[in-house]
């Protein structure tokens, strides 16, 4: 236990332990960025499908209007 604390034991082991640190800390930092890409992915394509079903409720209600108007003439 005694050798454990010298200085050429701990400082290997200590730069060891700071860079498997900061390459974990680089695999999170990717993972994360890719998960808020995901995310706006899903945003976007959600936006979208929001305007298309808009649309077609427009296009429903124009139809439906055409209906009605042959109806009553």
């Amino acid at each position: 236990m005694e050798n454990f604390f010298q200085p050429t034991v701990l400082l290997p082991v200590f730069m060891t332990i700071v860079i498997l640190g900061l390459v974990a800390l680089g695999i999170l930092r990717k993972m994360r960025d890719k998960e808020l890409e995901c995310h706006q992915e899903m945003r976007i394509r959600e936006i979208e499908h929001q305007v298309k079903m808009k649309q077609l409720e427009i296009d429903l209600e124009k139809a439906r209007g055409r209906i009605a108007g042959d109806k009553v003439a």
